[in-house]
Parts: structure tokens; C-alpha cells; sequence
């Protein structure tokens, strides 16, 4: 147990020195490996058949579904066809930008992504209707995050594949999650926002002009809602895999850049191209670093160190699932999303199985801890990510930060752990019917 905890403590200074994740990871598995006689060449060997996996080709074409969506110019028809239901109430453009970025991120299936594009979009709408800088920054980064929790998520195929669970299950598991934060997010800012006499409303229209609006939005709207049905219909219904349906996706969006929102080009679509390459590959060296660590782990029965911890602690699933939590905020507030859900889902996943919870419901548990994770430093990358888009000081978007975090995140995490059915009903009630 000493060299597992020094093996750890290598990864968290790596990352406190500013070490790329994936070095700090490959550095912590070299100490085992020289400490403990692991042969290197079973664990390259073991590394490579891991990434040698034709599902984690999901991940490069959601990947490149989120860029073409960002250059595609949709966010703009998304946000106008929200505004058309909620645009005339108190705060209504507060709510826009939330249920946008939901929408957004359900089609991009990227946090940075629907933060730059949806908080460019908003950005000058808040401006206009006499919204606070720091809070219209703060709101669009804390809505961010739902691009975690509404499927297709790239995040959620990551988890899928390292703890050996069902794609479609996962995906439909932070459904639930997903739409309770929206309406918390929502609900928090009206209360915020309530008694402020500088804000304005959009202009009463005729009923008349409201058809029409409604008419010219929802056929701009409707290419890119379309998406994820065509996504998540196609699983469910069986004519795609998971991975056909990620490349059917790319399909779809090129054509509908190009043609229906005239905003993707062919540089655009190149630059994409290459950005989606390099972003993979990063992704794929730090899986193949994180996994051969993870091996180690396992090998040396860490997950069952961990269980017999938690037991001495406490019996209570409840009491288990609240230092769960508490453990994953933490990795959260110092990995990127990407790699603590890596490190985090072989490994707990046994852990919590033995307790009775069931792994698709830990799969909306690590969701929201992740969606946190983003938002609280020392990493926090959607934080200092949104206050550059919306050209803000972070230390003037913490106080109405906390605020979100403190009534829509946490009220969150805390529903989906103690309520499973709020993760579990819709896997059930999709999957039972198959």
C-alpha cells in the first residue's frame, strides 16, 4: 500500500508542477513497474490492446461532430428557437441560455465547445437586456457542463468502455440529471436575478408575427435538433452501433454545415479535421498511460483495499456512496475531465458493486462530480475558459459561481446519489423494451 500511495502522490505533484496529465500518469506506472518487477512489455502490450478497441472510435467523430457543430454556426438557430418559449419572462434570457446550452451540448458533446459557442452567441443578447457581466459569465460556464450529461457524450462512451457497460445505458442514465439541473440552474437565476429593475425583457409581438417567428426558428432549428435522435434512435432502434452512429453523425453534420447554415467551409472543415486528429491523439497516449497504471492497481488489489477501508468506515451504502463523492469531487478539482474518468471508473465501479450500487447509476454519479469538477480550481478549465469568452475576471465570476454550484450543482449530485431512480428509470424503462 506505501508504493500505490507514493505512486499517487507522484501523479498529484506532477500535476501540482504543471506536468502534462498523461507524463505524470506514465511517470507514477514507471515507479511501480521499477519498485514491484512489473515486466514493461506486459504492460505495453496489455496498453495497446487496450486502445486497439473499435468503440474508442467514438470518441475522434463525436469529437469532430462537436467542431463542425461549433463552425456550422448553429448555435445562433438553437438559441433563437429556445427564445421563442421562454424569451418574453422575467429572466427569460437567463433560461435561453441554459436550455441552449443544453441543447448545444446534446449535439456537440463538448463543454468547451458549447461554452464558446453558445457564450459568444449570448454574450452581446446579455449585454443589450442590461444582464451583469459576472453573472451572464458565470451562468454560461456553469450551463457548460451539461454537454457531460445530455447524450451523445464523448465522456460517457470513455466510461462505457473502461468499466464494460452498456453505451446506450450510460448515455440515457444523465438524462435524468441533465434536465434536473437545467431546471435548477434556471430557477437559481430567476431567484438572483428577480429583483433587478435593469434587465429588459423582449418587445410584446402580435400573434401573427409570433406564428411567423415561430415558423422561420423552428426550420432553422430543426437540422440540428434532428442529430441526436438520428444518434440515440439509431442505437436504440439497432440499425447502428454505438460507433456507426458516431460516423453517421459526421456524415450528417458536414452536409448540413455546409449547405443548410452555409457557415461551415471547406477551411473550416479542415482545420477541424486536424484539430479533431491532434485532439486524439493526446486522448489516446494519455488512455494508454492511465490504463496501464490502472492495471497495476488492480493487479495489486487496490479497489479491494479501498472496499475494506470504506467497510471499516461504515457498513451504509449511503454513508459509501457520500465518501465516494467527496473522493471523486477531489479528483475533479485536480485532473481533467477526461482522465479522472479513466482512473476513476475501473477502479470504483467494483468497489461500489460490492455495496449494491449498480454501475449505471455510478455512471450519472461521476457525470455530475466531473461537470463540478470543471468549475472549481485549482483546474477548473470551463471557469478560466468562460472568463476569457465572456472577457470577465474570474474573481468577479466566483461569488455568483458558488451560487450555482451551491443551489443547481450540489442539490444535483446530491438527487442522483441518494435517488438512483432519477439515473436509473429511463435506462430501464428504453433497454426493458428492446
Amino acid at each position: 500500500m506505501t508504493l500505490i500511495g507514493i505512486a499517487i502522490l507522484i501523479i498529484i505533484g506532477g500535476l501540482l508542477l504543471g506536468m502534462y496529465i498523461q507524463y505524470a500518469f506514465l511517470a507514477a506506472a514507471l515507479f511501480l513497474v521499477a519498485t514491484l518487477g512489473y515486466k514493461t512489455s506486459f504492460l505495453l502490450t496489455y496498453g495497446y490492446g487496450v486502445v486497439n478497441s473499435l468503440v474508442l472510435l467514438c470518441v475522434p467523430l463525436f469529437i469532430a461532430v462537436g467542431s463542425l457543430m461549433n463552425q456550422s454556426g448553429i448555435g445562433k438557430s438553437l438559441v433563437e428557437f429556445v427564445d421563442i418559449f421562454v424569451g418574453r419572462v422575467k429572466c427569460g434570457l437567463a433560461v435561453v441560455a441554459v436550455v441552449a446550452s443544453a441543447a448545444f451540448g446534446s449535439i456537440a458533446g463538448s463543454s468547451l465547445a458549447t461554452l464558446s459557442c453558445i457564450g459568444s452567441i449570448m454574450k452581446p443578447r446579455f449585454e443589450e437586456a442590461g444582464y451583469d457581466k459576472s453573472f451572464s459569465a458565470a451562468l454560461v460556464t456553469c450551463a457548460a457542463p451539461l454537454g457531460l450529461l445530455i447524450p451523445p457524450s464523448a465522456h460517457m462512451v470513455l466510461y462505457s468502455w473502461s468499466g464494460r457497460q452498456s453505451l446506450l445505458a450510460c448515455f440515457l442514465a444523465t438524462v435524468g440529471p441533465g434536465l434536473l439541473l437545467v431546471l435548477l440552474l434556471s430557477i437559481t437565476s430567476y431567484f438572483i436575478l428577480r429583483k433587478n429593475s435593469n434587465i429588459k425583457n423582449r418587445e410584446k409581438m402580435s400573434y401573427s408575427e409570433f406564428i411567423k417567428m415561430t415558423r422561420d426558428r423552428t426550420a432553422s432549428a430543426a437540422p440540428a435538433l434532428a442529430m441526436p435522435f438520428i444518434v440515440l434512435g439509431g442505437i436504440y432502434s439497432g440499425y447502428f452501433t454505438p460507433t456507426e452512429a458516431a460516423a453517421v453523425a459526421v456524415i450528417y453534420t458536414i452536409p448540413v454545415g455546409f449547405f443548410v447554415y452555409k457557415k461551415l467551409t471547406v477551411r473550416s472543415l479542415y482545420k477541424t479535421l486536424k484539430e479533431t486528429a491532434s485532439s486524439t491523439g493526446v486522448i489516446m497516449v494519455m488512455i494508454f498511460c492511465i490504463m496501464m497504471l490502472s492495471r497495476i492497481y488492480i493487479m495489486e488489489d487496490l479497489p479491494g483495499m479501498i472496499t475494506d477501508a470504506l467497510k471499516n468506515l461504515s457498513d451504509n451504502k449511503y454513508v459509501i456512496l457520500l465518501g465516494t463523492n467527496i473522493i471523486l469531487l477531489i479528483i475533479g478539482m485536480i485532473m481533467d475531465d477526461t482522465s479522472a474518468i479513466l482512473l476513476c471508473s475501473p477502479i470504483f465501479i467494483p468497489i461500489l458493486q460490492n455495496f449494491g450500487v449498480d454501475p449505471i447509476h455510478f455512471a450519472a454519479i461521476i457525470g455530475v462530480n466531473i461537470g463540478i469538477g470543471l468549475l472549481s480550481p485549482p483546474t477548473a478549465p470551463c471557469l478560466y475558459f468562460g472568463a476569457g469568452v465572456m472577457k470577465v475576471r474570474v474573481a468577479d465570476m466566483l461569488p455568483t459561481t458558488m451560487k450555482f454550484l451551491i443551489f443547481a450543482w450540489i442539490p444535483t449530485l446530491l438527487a442522483v446519489t441518494y435517488f438512483p431512480q432519477l439515473a436509473l428509470w429511463l435506462p430501464n424503462y428504453v433497454i426493458g423494451r428492446m
